[in-house]
């Protein structure tokens, strides 16, 4: 018998969301983490360029590999293999990857909670059992070494994420070094997905690998990059575990896609371009961090990064998923359920994307305040 593995509410609320678009409303799409850009300029130059004159196929680009290898030199101060960087169709197989190749049936790996609903999910597809600890203010919203040391029994395995969707969280420096420590000692394997490097508003996020080498790292060109639809992504792997971690992804994926990986090269190098978009999103946070606690809205976890508020509105409702549908039939505002990220808690909470244009945030905002004002008439 397959393992359940349950629905991704937010696509419920998007279907609705287009539905209601078809119908003329005007609908403000705030329930994904997507960015409302485009792919870099040099990127959509370069794949115009490719399309006229190469037939691509599968393959593995070089180019690319080098042009990560570098970014990690200028972001971390890390010297990494090209070759460790085996590239991907996005993250979300990055993710398949890292975890078919490690690990056996009903193995257990820890995440936290609230977390991306895919972690779940994937684990659950794969026959492996999940561990959701609970996480709240205390802890930053993220995990700790303290849980991992706590536990009776070690888990084989743990993924961190760090800016952490749904809640843009950032574990600190202190906190991933003690993390790596502990894994070390009872021998868990550390998975980081580090997606949303680059979209931070105050400290940069730190990587994992500069406190646990041999961890295995997400990456991908759809957050900071602003290229989702082109689904690239890389999963950096430990030094002497390449070309079996390789097999697995090029059997389950093949290759990523050969225009996505020649755009992919120019997009490393558009950083003026995105740092643009990285000053609209600080923007985004900052009108909404003025304008939530008038609504009512006043606990929310830390947005350190990523582009995400996860807001507790369990004044209002304890059904987060009613209420998103309340909420988009009668402003236009498409925003996600808590329950996609927290099956327990989550009727309590919602997520407000802000990857979207300051406009949009500003619209959203008035709409915001004449709801809620009627339902408080």
């Amino acid at each position: 018998m397959r393992p359940p593995v349950e629905p991704f509410y937010a696509m419920e609320i998007s279907r609705l969301a287009h539905r209601l678009k078809a119908e003329g409303r005007s609908i403000l799409h705030m329930e994904f983490g997507q960015p409302s850009t485009g792919a870099p300029t040099g990127a959509i130059e370069v794949a115009h360029r490719v399309l006229d004159r190469d037939p691509m196929g599968y393959w593995d680009s070089p180019d690319l590999q080098a042009a990560l290898s570098g970014l990690y030199k200028r972001r971390y101060g890390l010297v990494i293999d090209p070759k460790r960087f085996i590239l991907t169709c996005g993250a979300s197989p990055a993710l398949v990857a890292a975890l078919a190749s490690n690990f056996m049936p009903r193995d257990k790996v820890v995440t936290a909670r609230p977390g991306y609903v895919a972690y779940r999910n994937t684990l659950k597809a794969l026959h492996l059992t999940p561990v959701e600890i609970p996480c709240g203010p205390s802890t930053h919203f993220q995990l700790a070494a303290k849980h991992l040391e706590e536990m009776e029994e070690a888990p084989a395995g743990v993924i961190v994420a760090s800016p952490a969707n749904p809640t843009g969280s950032i574990i600190a420096r202190e906190e991933l070094s003690r993390i790596a420590a502990i894994c070390r000692e009872r021998e868990i394997l550390l998975i980081s997905d580090e997606i949303y490097h680059g979209l931070s508003y105050g400290e940069p996020a730190e990587t994992m690998l500069a406190f646990a080498p041999k961890s295995y790292v997400i990456g991908s060109f759809s957050k900071y990059f602003s290229m989702v639809a082109w689904r690239l992504g890389w999963l950096l792997v430990p030094e002497g575990e390449m070309e079996r971690v390789r097999a697995f992804s090029a059997n389950m994926f093949l290759t990523a896609p050969s225009l996505s990986q020649h755009a992919g090269v120019a997009a490393l190098d558009s950083e003026d371009e995105l740092e643009g978009h990285v000053a609209v999103y600080r923007r985004n946070r900052e009108l909404l961090l003025e304008a939530l606690p008038k609504l009512g809205l006043t606990k929310f976890a830390p947005p350190d990064g990523a582009f995400y508020i996860y807001a507790d509105v369990r004044h209002l409702t304890d059904d987060s998923m009613a209420f998103c549908k309340e909420l988009l039939i009668a402003t236009g505002i498409a925003a996600a359920p808590g329950i996609d990220f927290d099956p327990i808690d989550g009727r309590y909470f919602i997520r407000l994307s802000f990857a979207v244009s300051t406009a949009e945030v500003e619209e959203a905002i008035t709409r915001l305040k004449t709801w809620f004002a009627s339902r408080t008439d």
